[in-house]
Formats: C-alpha cells, structure tokens, sequence
C-alpha cells in the first residue's frame, strides 16, 4: 500500500523573525498561525478529504484560544504531535536534563489542551542528535519524523545562516551535522550515530522529512508553494513509487502578506506568494498522489504501517 501523510508544524509567527534575526513581532501577526492558518487548515483538508498531523508547540497552547483550537482540530479527526515545549533551535545543544524538559514540556501542554497523550515528536529545525533520539526513547515515543536528508535544503540553510552572521544579524536557527545527508530517505530504525540503520531492527522509528528521488530535492511546503501548480506537479512525480511520501508543511504555508506578515516579506519569498496560489499549488500535489493511488493517513498511521514493514 501507497501512504501519504501530510503534517503541518505549528511555529508561531515570532519563530520566522528569529530565524531571520529580526525583532519579534508584536499585536496580531504575533498570534496568526492559530488565530488564522489552523481554520485555513482544516478547511483545506477538508476540501481534499485528508487527515493531518498537526505538530504543536506546546507554549503556545497557554493561551486559552490556541488550546480550543487545537483541540477542535483533533476532533475533526487529525493527529497531534509533539514539536517541544518552546520550540528552541537550540534543542540539541541543550544539556539532557532540559532537552528532556522541553520534550515533556511539549507531551503535557498537548495532553491538557487535547486529552491525548501525543505519540509523534519532530525537532525545531529538523536538528536532532542521539541524545534526543534516547529520551524519545526513554518517553516511550512511536515515532520521530526530524531527518532531513536534503543537500540543497542543507547547503540553502548552511549559506544563509553564515551570511546573516556577517552582516551582523544573526539567526537563532542552527544547523545539523552534514552526516545526515546520509540518512536514508524512507523509514528506518534509527541506530547510533542516528543517521543510519539500527541493527537488529531496534531503535527510534524514523520517518524522514521528504526529498526526491535523484538529487534528493526537499518536497516540504515552501518548496511546493513557491513552485506553483505546475512546478508541484513536477515535484511530486519525482517521489513517486516511495512506499511512503511524507509532506511536511508549516503553518505559514497557508499565510501571505496580508496576513500581518509584511515585515516578513524582505526576508523571506514564501509571504510574497498568495495563499490562493500556495494553496492551489498544495491541492495539486493532493490530487495527483490520488491519482497514483495514494491512501492519506495520519502520522501515527504511517508509523504503524512501517512498524510492520520493518520487522
């Protein structure tokens, strides 16, 4: 069986400014990922007829509106999963005892909001070292979906930090290991070092960030939506045949500029396209996986499957 599983990260607008090393922002824009993209959302899975993994940070849900908007959206049938307490880029250069804090943090915040206990966890960043793999562990977490085996998102990342550096406004954002340009593409059990296979079949189930065949182009969703209907396509037939395709979204992808993000739109091509054309750009993709015969599941789902595909 073909799967697809669409997940969204919900990183609140001030994480965008620190990546870009600018002030955070202030009034409205600050709060538009819950307050304006969750209902964009669950409207446009709706529309397609899938369900979502929505990975939450778990500060976020301090505030009363966040939490019931979240909990509605897991109602509506879609997963929730853990994207840590306060979403630090920093994660993997924490000592263990706080990235264990920010793990649980993470875990707790989403169980209070949603009465479920979350069972998927992504790193802030795609970062993730062994140390983080063992309190996933430790936790008794399904499954991780953080490696990103991407050379052109790699080097993009890598540049645009340095340069950032030199003009004197650096990013909060951090970079991986290049070792993970060595991770494998499709599901794995993570052994140590993390990027390659456990032996035995034990270990952390991996579901990796999706990248192309080929040259391993990053199929996430500021890629597709900055490519247009067409350029979606393109990047969709070139994942075809993987027995699982694993789109990664963030909740921006469904914001523009006039969404109180204009002091973003300097720094960063996404905000300039218009939610209309990211999200025509996004059903494309959807119907054309269809088409293929593709099934759409939840993380959660996925992680089941490959669970059983792995033993």
């Amino acid at each position: 069986m073909k799967l697809c599983a669409v997940s969204v990260d919900l990183d609140e607008i001030p994480n965008y400014f620190k990546i870009h090393g600018l002030a955070e922002p202030a009034g409205p824009a600050s709060t538009a990922v819950y307050d304006v993209a969750l209902e964009r959302l669950d409207a446009m899975a709706r529309d397609a007829s899938i369900p979502l993994t929505l990975f939450a940070v778990g500060s976020d849900l301090s505030r009363p509106s966040a939490a019931v908007g979240l909990a509605a959206s897991r109602s509506k049938g879609h997963e929730i999963a853990n994207h840590t307490l306060g979403h630090r880029y920093d994660l993997t250069r924490l000592d263990p005892s706080t990235i264990r804090s920010e793990i649980v943090g993470g875990i707790e915040a989403i169980e209070r909001a949603t009465g479920e206990r979350p069972v998927g966890f992504r790193a802030p960043g795609y970062t993730i070292t062994d140390a983080v793999f063992d309190v996933l562990a430790e936790l008794g977490v399904q499954y991780d979906s953080s490696v990103f085996p991407c050379p052109a998102y790699y080097g993009a990342k890598t540049t645009v930090i340095g340069g950032m550096s030199l003009v004197g406004r650096p990013s909060r954002s951090i970079v991986d290991s290049p070792a993970i340009l060595l991770a494998p593409t499709e599901p794995y059990r993570a052994g140590r070092p993390y990027w390659k296979k456990a032996r035995g079949g034990d270990g952390m189930l991996e579901l990796p960030i999706q990248v192309t065949r080929g040259l391993r182009l990053p199929f996430i969703g500021t890629y597709v939506t900055l490519a247009g209907v067409s350029g979606a396509r393109w990047l969709t037939r070139m994942c075809l045949g993987a027995p699982l395709i694993n789109l990664e979204l963030h909740g921006i992808d469904v914001l523009d500029a006039s969404d109180g993000l204009e002091a973003l739109r300097p720094y960063q091509r996404d905000v300039r396209v218009t939610k209309d054309e990211k999200l025509a750009a996004l059903h494309a993709v959807y119907e054309l996986l269809r088409k293929e015969g593709y099934a759409f599941v939840t993380m959660r789902e996925a992680a089941e499957q490959a669970s059983k595909t792995l033993h």
